[in-house]
């Protein structure tokens, strides 16, 4: 790749080279990274959109959601069954719980297979809103057959940044279809 090119006698830049430094002075002069807000799927539910409130006095910013509304059963059209997820359970890490800076967190949910389909292989449980805190944005759904209970399983870290913070997740068919009800950690982080 030419980064300088002679033309009549004068040096051009080549436009790569103009882009590179654009978005180098562009992210040079950002401010720091706002949290990522909470954003739910787009769904034939209603939601409710979180407001987020900054404390200047303590310098913590505070996420604040309501919960998402339950999407209805969907039916699979190739095995002629209905998708449900029930929530029964948080059996780690309850809500509003106090994490430390950059500590590990194994967080599971006790959930019920409510619906008539199995769960198998290409069912998911995917990020759709709120912070990652470090999980990867989708996981394999444990399989479950209809009526079965299962354990869900995600790892997050703690930020190192005092608020609460809260991600959801979701369950997907075989065909992206998401249903079910939602999951969530909701936690609280402050320094040790």
């Amino acid at each position: 790749m030419l980064i300088l090119r002679l033309r009549s006698g004068r040096f051009f830049l080549s436009q790569r080279l103009i882009l590179l430094i654009a978005i180098f002075l562009l992210s040079a002069c950002a401010s720091a990274a706002a949290p990522t807000p909470f954003i739910p799927p787009t769904a034939p539910v209603a939601l409710i959109q979180p407001t987020f409130i900054i404390n200047p006095t303590e310098n913590t910013v505070v996420h604040q959601s309501a919960p998402l509304a339950t999407l209805p059963p969907t039916e699979s059209a190739a095995e002629n069954c209905v998708n449900n997820l029930t929530f029964a359970e948080d059996l780690t890490v309850s809500d509003y719980s106090y994490i430390a800076y950059g500590a590990s967190i194994d967080k599971r949910w006790l959930v019920q297979n409510s619906g008539t389909c199995n769960w198998g292989e290409t069912y998911r449980l995917r990020h759709i809103g709120g912070a990652a805190l470090g999980a990867p944005e989708e996981i394999m759904l444990y399989p479950a057959k209809s009526g079965a209970q299962a354990v869900v399983q995600i790892f997050f870290t703690a930020p190192f940044a005092d608020g609460e913070y809260v991600s959801a997740w979701q369950a997907f068919d075989s065909y992206g279809f998401a249903f079910g009800d939602p999951l969530f950690l909701r936690i609280e982080v402050a320094a040790p």
